[in-house]
């Protein structure tokens, strides 16, 4: 006579762990006090070396590979600078035409084809006007460029001499209205002239650019461009660094927490990063500039606004020091 079986009960109990597990997940991501205790501590920013401020009559040069990377690392600190009497530039390399699913919102379509990706590329350099303008920077500083999302090291490595044709927009040139440079091929030797244009009119004292320690590949792509073309003019010492993209879910918790610290990014948390403290006034205009662009904070708002903290990071150097020698600061 054979016996019923009783029904397993591990399926159950690896389900009840998965969701735990989902549970602690979302409350790391999105709690200040789970932040507190698994996140770097307040302590250690605060002990980080301040930067030093910048001065009048500088000039400052961001180089943002997207539109949003200027407000979203260093927003407060080009406030800062302007405040302080430098003249403060922004350099795009791309539109940010690259993202299927925010053109599929803005579009109001489910299968965005290359006109609905190219309308996204128009309306996101739309965006960094309003951006740059919450920030206090006049229009005629900015610099549209206009070279592919996600295609940058394309026109770095295999396509620095031959066109490359976008996968999403179908677009082998410069098509975005109001760029430094329309129709100019997607190459890498267009983009680096594109950019010797920009210094050559600016002359910056300081440039601003991602760290080669940032995730995407499109920021440190940008990284290796601006060393290489800061070093031909014997002005590498006047880079400066940040990251977006620092490591698993950094920034934690996610949203509005402006009173928190940005903590070092996991990904490049040996370089000798310095400390911007910023204003509530100044976290407020950052914000205010964060939100002007709509299309990305349709969809990660939470990811974006967990930037406005109480203080932006920058590193004097590309690669953590292999000495013990003092960092030098941001306005140096």
């Amino acid at each position: 006579m054979s016996r019923l079986k009783t029904p397993s009960r591990r399926p159950l109990l690896w389900i009840g762990l998965a969701l735990l597990g989902v549970l602690a997940l979302a409350a790391w991501i999105n709690l200040p006090v789970v932040g507190h205790l698994f996140g770097r501590s307040s302590e250690r920013v605060a002990a980080l070396p301040a930067a030093a401020p910048f001065r009048a009559g500088q000039r400052v040069l961001m180089l943002s590979p997207h539109p949003d990377d200027e407000t979203l690392c260093c927003g407060g600190m080009l406030q800062q600078a302007q405040a302080a009497g430098a003249q403060v530039y922004v350099a795009w390399m791309t539109a940010g035409d690259g993202f299927e699913f925010d053109a599929a919102l803005t579009e109001r379509t489910l299968r965005p084809g290359p006109e609905n990706m190219r309308a996204l590329g128009n309306t996101r350099a739309a965006e960094t006007q309003r951006a740059a303008a919450a920030l206090g920077i006049p229009g005629d500083r900015t610099f549209m460029l206009g070279y592919p999302d996600g295609g940058l090291f394309r026109l770095f490595t295999t396509n620095f001499s031959s066109p490359y044709t976008a996968p999403r927009t179908r677009a082998d040139a410069v098509y975005v209205r109001g760029a430094l440079t329309p129709g100019a091929p997607f190459t890498g030797e267009a983009l680096e002239a594109d950019i010797r244009r920009v210094l050559d009119r600016v002359k910056p004292d300081i440039v601003l650019a991602p760290a080669p320690q940032d995730f995407h590949t499109d920021h440190h792509t940008l990284s290796y461009i601006a060393l290489q073309l800061m070093a031909e003019r014997r002005q590498a010492d006047r880079l400066r660094f940040w990251v977006i993209h620092g490591g698993l879910e950094w920034p934690v918790p996610k949203g509005i927490h402006e009173t928190l610290p940005l903590t070092e990014p996991p990904l490049a948390d040996r370089l000798p990063w310095t400390r911007v403290d910023l204003t509530p006034e100044q976290r407020a205009r950052k914000l205010e500039a964060v939100r002007a662009y709509r299309t990305q904070t349709e969809i990660e708002a939470r990811f974006m606004e967990a930037f406005v903290r109480a203080n932006e990071l920058l590193s004097p150097q590309p690669l953590p020091e292999s000495g013990s020698g003092q960092a030098a600061s941001a306005g140096e």
